[in-house]
């Protein structure tokens, strides 16, 4: 182990030309927590909302970057009892969130109010890492501690999938390509929506039964609900803030999962009227990420299926603001990584 390790810090709106890499001392884990050599990260579109000072959360200047990391553990503190030295884990996101619904007092996060994984070494809590899936390299695996949780949650956090049922997913972002895997797991049929032709057969080669091009048809609800037998979908899965059609398109009592809502205005999304929610029945929930507990269950069911995560590209460790800025410029079809290897 060296003396040193190379660490990135962001302060909200400095830009991804000014994110500033450190040398700094190795950390030693203090009581009930570990040490882990980090192996993998991955980008989302929540690093460069950190980057142009428009994520929600308080971001605490100069904080070590980046949420979603895995790596393997090098050493103990004191108390630790259900982590070994060698085990590959993933860092949670909300590493107080352990289990219920999200509360202001789990708020705190990796790469936000507390130092993230854009490091070469992380000092955790035991209560926030889980182990990873066997059969996952740590390229693979970093591809699910953000965006497969949240993709996870989405399908199975409120009304719950069930096999049979249909699911919507919106674009080729990174989340509704990994809720067209899980949902696939389960048994369900899945349509999606995206304005590129040439995604459409990669879209159905991931698993989607149908795909449709919003760009051609700007009220892409009527579309998918003749699909469907005029039915509607059971869950939709909303990425992108387009609540009108979303709520048009769900199924009698269906349900709409609002993971962002950033695109929505840029979609020309309409306003979403009272009386459009009542004739639907639909439950609409707004949610971010998971709890731990919601974590361990995600793993499960990838670890069960042998599921490996969709990867676009891989970058270096070192080449970290080239990433940013492949990321923030280029259409990745898939996760990007960030790897240590």
């Amino acid at each position: 182990m060296t003396e040193t390790m190379k660490s990135y810090h962001v302060t909200a709106g400095q830009g991804i030309g000014e994110l500033e890499t450190r040398q700094r001392p190795i950390p030693e884990p203090g009581p009930g927590e570990v040490l882990v050599r980090m192996r993998a990260g991955a980008l989302s579109l929540r690093e460069l909302k950190v980057l142009e000072n428009d994520y929600p959360l308080p971001i605490t200047p100069g904080v070590v970057a980046g949420c979603e990391g895995v790596g393997e553990v090098v050493a103990l503190g004191d108390a630790v009892r259900r982590v070994k030295v060698g085990a590959r884990v993933a860092a949670s996101v909300f590493p107080r969130w352990i289990d219920g619904p999200f509360q202001f007092e789990y708020a705190a996060q990796l790469g936000s109010s507390l130092d993230g994984v854009f490091t070469e070494y992380a000092v955790l809590p035991e209560s926030g890492v889980v182990p990873i899936p066997e059969h996952l390299s740590y390229d693979e695996a970093a591809a699910l501690p953000l965006i497969g949780l949240t993709a996870w949650n989405a399908l199975t956090g409120g009304q719950g999938l069930r096999a049979g049922e249909t699911v919507l997913t919106l674009g080729t972002g990174a989340v509704s390509l990994l809720a067209i895997q899980l949902a696939k797991l389960a048994g369900a049929d899945v349509f999606a929506t995206s304005s590129s032709p040439a995604k459409t057969d990669r879209l159905k080669a991931l698993g989607a039964n149908a795909v449709v091009d919003y760009s051609k048809n700007p009220n892409w609800s009527e579309e998918v609900r003749a699909l469907t037998g005029q039915r509607g979908v059971d869950h939709v899965i909303d990425v992108a803030g387009v609540l009108d059609q979303s709520v048009r398109v769900v199924a009698q009592g269906g349900e709409v999962t609002l993971v962002g809502a950033s695109q929505g205005k840029a979609a020309n999304a309409e306003p979403l009227s009272a009386a459009t929610v009542f004739r639907s029945g639909a439950t609409i929930r707004p949610m971010a990420v998971g709890s731990r507990r919601q974590h361990l269950e995600l793993n499960r069911a990838v670890e069960s299926t042998a599921m490996r995560p969709l990867i676009d590209r891989v970058f270096t460790f070192d080449d970290l603001p080239e990433a940013l800025q492949y990321y923030r410029t280029g259409t990745p079809f898939g996760r990007v990584i960030i790897s240590h290897n």
